[in-house]
This record gives structure tokens, C-alpha cells and sequence, in this order.
């Protein structure tokens, strides 16, 4: 049984579509280093099913001890807890030309909250994973029909799923997630147990979680091989790990400024920790960088503040418009650079390119 009914959550967030629900987190709470739990974005791609006090969460597959376990059990069980940033990996669709197929995701389907459960290892463990083991496939409660579901072109039910390498599965901070931000899961972002995977871009954090299958050849579903997937034309990609990406959240786009300022941003990626950000100052007559300075992140998994003071150039010196475009570039450990443009795949993800803030001078 499903609901189609709006989460009370989506008076806080800036609507992309009602049913079912994907909403982005409004660019006010965006500075905030952790996203108030109201505002933490929603994306889903059914309507929100309906659990009952007797769910249980089912474990089989290539385990020597297949589990069902109600959901008391893993109150248990030790707890953990993560500061994870967690985007969707079709955030920034509309900046893409042309604008791919897909939810009309602005900037704002990313937040950062803390997230608490038990590790996904100890549940694994438990059922003891066999040694041809090669991946672990979660299912969701929630499904529905889809028009490219069976290659043909006709309609077909079809169930989210998504499933990620065997070594991801047993890393101590993937979690199946009871809680956000110290309380329940609400509706919107999966109650009552969902997946949390640190450095994945969302889907692979599975809401409304019902089974887990421990599977030795890749799996090949439809949120594996037709949607989520890097498709350029020329090959098919599964969408895995965060790209680099930095915003800045002040000054905000189309704003007035006096001369003095202070850019300050967000950076994050799953590959790495941000080691460099760059904040290029356009004035109309070329573009210079400038290294900001890095802040401390809240883990490893969470958006790195950094920050530049600038003294914008004096009226006369650019164009009577008095704007200055600023852009932010960032760097991970594993050497990647956000790119000027992204290679455009034909749904939308990973957009990941530079972007620019205008702001104007006041005085």
C-alpha cells in the first residue's frame, strides 16, 4: 500500500514536484554547516509506502544464515553515527544544455545532517557472507510502474533498487539509518530504516528499506543499467561516487554589495578530501584566481567551509553595470578539478561544472 500525500517537511523546502514528492533545500539554509532537518532536500520516485508495526528487514542471498529481523532489533544493536553531506546525482540538471530529461533539479537537492543507525557490516556478519560474494543489493518498499521498464516500450511495475561492491557494503560508516539529525526518520526521507552510504551520491542510500541480497554476479536492474547511469551515447555508466563540486552561499547570486566582501562556500566529494579551493574574480577585462582558505569539515564525509575577504575593484575600473562575476573551482585528494563543463550525458547527472555568482557594487 502507498500514500501520495506531501510530507509536512515540504513547507521548509523549495518544491520541485508534489507527487511524489523531490524538494530542494532553499538557498537560505544552504550557509548552514548542517542542514536544519526540515529543510534536508527529498527525492523520491514513487509514492511514499505505508509500513506497519510488524515490518521486518529480510537478509538472504549468498549469506550462510539467512535473517528477518524486526525493526526493535536494531535498537539493539550499537549505534552510529555519521556527518555525511548527501546529494542527488541529478542536482544541477537545469544548468545543463540542453536540459536533459529528468526531475528539474536546481542547486539545492544537497544537505548535510547527521545520520545514526547501526553499521550495515554487523547485520552482514551476522548472516556470514559467502566467499563469492561480490555485491549487496537493497531493496525499497516502494514501486511503480515505468514506461521503459521492460525494453519494449509498454509499462511495467517496477521496484527501487540499487545495489553497491561488497567492500562499500562492509565499510564501518555505511549504515542502515533509523534516525536524521537525532530524531526518526521522517516519511519524506525514509522511515522507518533507510541505507546511508558516505561519499554516493543519494540513490544509493535506499529509503523505506525491505530486504538486503547478498549477490555474486553485478546486478542489472532498471536503477542500475536504464536510470542513474552515465549515458553519453557512445557507453553506459552507473552512477557511483559524489563528483567534486563547490557553491558559494554568500554573497548570494544578484546581489549588492559594498566593495568589501567575504566569499564563503561549501566544497565536498566522495572520491577525497577537498584540499584546494579557487575563487575566480571576473570584473569584465579577464579573470583572476585566488586561493581561499580551507575551514574544518565536520567529518570526513561532510562539506569543507572556505572562505576568501576580497576588496572588490573600484567603479571605474570595470563597466558601468558594476558587476563582478565570481566562480569557485575545487580540488580532492584524489587530484580531481571540478571542470569548466561536464560532459553532457543524456539524464543529467553528475553536473558537477563551475559556476558563476554575479553580484553588484554599491559603493
Amino acid at each position: 500500500m502507498t500514500s501520495s500525500a506531501a510530507d509536512p517537511t515540504a513547507g521548509a523546502l523549495h518544491v520541485v514536484r508534489e507527487h511524489p514528492l523531490c524538494a530542494e533545500t532553499p538557498a537560505a539554509q544552504l550557509p548552514q554547516p548542517l542542514t536544519p532537518a526540515p529543510s534536508v532536500y527529498v527525492r523520491s520516485n514513487f509514492d511514499t509506502p505505508v509500513f506497519d508495526a510488524a515490518h521486518r528487514i529480510t537478509v538472504g542471498g549468498a549469506v550462510d544464515s539467512p535473517l528477518s529481523f524486526p525493526l526493535s532489533d536494531l535498537e539493539a544493536m550499537r549505534q552510529h553515527a555519521v556527518v555525511m553531506t548527501l546529494e542527488c546525482a541529478g542536482n544541477g540538471r537545469l544548468g545543463m544544455n540542453p536540459v536533459p530529461p529528468g526531475e528539474p533539479w536546481g542547486f539545492g537537492a544537497v544537505s548535510t545532517t547527521v545520520w545514526s543507525g547501526v553499521p550495515l557490516h554487523m547485520i552482514l556478519e551476522r548472516a556470514g557472507v559467502r566467499d563469492d560474494a561480490v555485491e549487496v543489493l537493497a531493496s525499497a518498499a516502494d514501486h511503480g510502474p515505468r514506461d521503459d521498464a521492460n525494453g519494449e516500450g509498454a509499462p511495467a511495475d517496477v521496484r527501487f533498487q540499487r545495489s553497491m561492491p561488497l567492500h562499500v557494503a562492509m565499510h564501518p560508516d555505511t549504515l542502515v539509518a533509523t534516525h536524521m539529525a537525532g530524531a526518526p526518520l521522517t516519511e519524506a526521507h525514509g522511515a522507518p530504516v533507510r541505507l546511508i552510504v558516505p561519499g554516493w551520491y543519494g540513490m544509493a542510500s535506499v529509503k523505506w528499506l525491505a530486504s538486503l541480497e547478498v549477490i555474486t554476479t553485478p546486478f542489472t536492474g532498471y536503477f542500475q543499467r536504464r536510470r542513474y547511469v552515465y549515458d553519453t551515447g557512445d557507453a553506459i555508466e552507473p552512477v557511483t561516487t559524489a563528483r567534486v563540486k563547490s557553491i558559494i552561499t554568500t554573497p548570494t547570486d544578484g546581489s549588492s554589495n559594498g566593495r568589501e566582501i567575504v566569499v564563503r562556500g561549501w566544497a565536498w566529494s566522495g572520491a577525497g578530501v577537498v584540499t584546494r579551493v579557487e575563487v575566480g574574480v571576473n570584473t569584465g577585462s579577464g579573470e583572476s584566481w585566488r586561493d581561499a582558505e580551507l575551514g574544518t569539515a565536520a567529518s570526513r564525509y561532510a562539506w569543507t567551509p572556505f572562505s576568501l575577504p576580497l576588496v572588490l575593484p573600484l567603479p571605474a575600473s570595470y563597466d558601468a553595470s558594476r558587476t563582478v562575476t565570481l566562480r569557485t573551482r575545487a580540488t580532492d585528494a584524489s587530484g580531481a578539478v571540478q571542470p569548466e563543463e561536464i560532459t553532457w550525458n543524456r539524464l543529467g547527472y553528475g553536473n558537477n561544472a563551475i559556476r558563476s555568482t554575479t553580484v553588484h557594487v554599491v559603493s
